[in-house]
């Protein structure tokens, strides 16, 4: 029994430090596998209250109270929508460039969508992605409540990758002139690259990049910057940034 003892003395560091290694990397596995299910749980409930919060208190039918009670709403709670003063933004952008076809990656719970659909021209179409279905489920309902019709605008519930992949099928012989980003920025620089090898945007298309400056958008940033006479950076306002695109150069 003593020479067991003793023979097993000089493993004991090395065995302490392969459980302490274990039970480390297995409450770090904890953590994560718990920190996602709390954002994902966080996510859904934050779209439903965003909901029924609009749903119940705007005057159904009309847009702009609609946006009202969606920045009332922000005043008070957590939202993933992108606010009045980047909404200001994309109004200016819109009104100029009167785009026919707008491509919105990652709709929320319908805010910019219902910014957008409201001026448009009458022969303008919104195609709008989504990647939760229940988000998409309420952002959906949302335009619709808003007062918009089902042919002024598609919501497609995919990945951004998987909408891409189809868009030909929805734009027929048109092109993308407005695009808002606002879904996972570490998917920014391949969605752009992806629309523009499906040669999806128009001549002078509008990228418009919603939390353009985190680090998740750093490849995209790096990637435009280098390449001036194909991209150019008009302006940045609190983290959202206005890209112009020359596809024919």
């Amino acid at each position: 029994m003593m020479s067991l003892l003793v023979i097993s003395l000089p493993l004991l560091p090395v065995v302490v430090m392969m459980t302490i290694r274990f039970r480390s990397s297995l409450l770090a596995l904890c953590y994560r596998v718990c920190a996602g299910i709390l954002k994902l749980t966080h996510r859904k409930v934050c779209v439903s209250s965003t909901h029924a919060y609009v749903f119940s208190n705007c005057t159904h039918g009309q847009a702009q109270s609609v946006l009202l009670t969606f920045e009332l709403y922000s005043t008070t709670h957590a939202t993933l929508s992108i606010g009045p003063q980047k909404g200001e933004l994309l109004d200016e952008i819109v009104k100029r460039e009167a785009p026919l076809m707008v491509l919105e990656l990652g709709m929320h719970c319908g805010y910019a969508s219902v910014r957008i659909l409201r001026l448009l021209p009458p022969s303008g179409k919104l195609l709008a992605v989504e990647l939760d279905p229940l988000t998409a489920d309420k952002g959906e309902e949302i335009i619709l409540v808003a007062g918009f019709k089902n042919p002024q605008f598609q919501v497609l519930t995919c990945s951004s990758a998987e909408a891409i992949s189809s868009l030909s099928s929805h734009l027929g012989d048109s092109r993308l002139d407005l695009v808002l980003m606002d879904h996972d920025p570490e998917q920014y620089l391949p969605d752009l690259l992806a629309l523009h090898r499906g040669k999806l945007l128009s001549a002078f298309c509008v990228v418009l990049i919603n939390r353009a400056l985190t680090s998740g958008a750093k490849d995209l940033l790096e990637y435009v910057t280098a390449r001036p006479l194909s991209y150019n950076i008009v302006r940045q306002l609190d983290g959202m940034m206005e890209l112009h695109c020359h596809m024919g150069s």
